[in-house]
């Protein structure tokens, strides 16, 4: 039995993955503000089990609560792998790094940078207790790599993650347990996250013009097609432990 805990599983990318591991068999935990119903129906077409468990994951106080629960669910004695995709992220606020709020930065920085390191942190933990693969996958992006005017929380945090990833696959690998951890960069999509960029002032991100255009010119991916690739990258038994993975060395 496979167990799959995705965040953000209620739309866009967290969505699709959920659906498509579901289609496959491998049962779904999904952690976010709300429900989909839409995964319940894919789950019961497929003889498989979506538990939606309610999580804000800026409220990082709660978060070891929700950890708990969801131990409760994924570690049984018939789970022989489970997969951990630390999906959920936020590109606000974008502005001028001057003009950020202390408070606008704490909230990013929890989503996109702590909570992902307590779920990581405490499920290989866990795995390692119980003697169960994790592998697990942190949604990174290209801004990780290319500072961009007006997104420098979204770089920064996302920079994080990618030597966050290297940093424990460092070791797991001097452990030697069979956990696996990467980063995955989905590229441009079309997603709620697009949007609110698009919906931004030139003097807040100077490359608006460039995101209007992409969706102008049909240039986003779906997030069904991206979601199958990392799918692809998670169950491949050569997954290579702390690579930083990028969908566009696959389409």
């Amino acid at each position: 039995m496979k167990y799959a805990i995705i965040t953000g599983s209620s739309k866009g990318l967290g969505e699709s993955i959920a659906k498509l591991f579901l289609e496959s068999g491998v049962h779904v935990v999904g952690l976010s503000r709300s429900n989909n119903d839409y995964l319940s129906v894919i789950a019961k077409e497929n003889n498989a089990i979506f538990k939606h468990i309610p999580c804000d994951l800026e409220k990082i106080e709660s978060l070891e609560q929700v950890c708990e629960e969801v131990a409760d669910i994924v570690f049984s004695e018939e789970t022989n792998t489970i997969y951990l995709v630390n999906n959920a992220g936020v590109v606000e606020p974008v502005k001028q790094s001057m003009h950020i709020q202390a408070n606008e930065l704490k909230s990013h920085v929890h989503i996109n940078t702590i909570a992902p390191m307590v779920l990581t942190n405490y499920f290989l933990d866990k795995a390692t207790e119980k003697e169960i693969p994790l592998i697990c996958a942190i949604v990174t992006s290209g801004a990780a790599e290319s500072p961009m005017y007006g997104w420098s929380a979204y770089c920064t945090t996302k920079a994080s993650m990618n030597m966050y990833t290297k940093t424990v696959a460092l070791e797991q690998e001097e452990l030697k347990t069979d956990h696996k951890i990467i980063a995955f960069s989905p590229g441009i999509m079309d997603t709620e996250m697009q949007k609110k960029i698009r919906s931004s002032t030139k003097s807040e991100f100077l490359q608006l013009e460039t995101f209007q255009g992409y969706k102008e010119n049909n240039l986003l991916k779906s997030t069904e097609l991206v979601g199958g690739v990392l799918i692809d990258i998670l169950v491949d038994t050569d997954i290579n432990s702390g690579k930083i993975y990028n969908v566009k060395d696959y389409l």
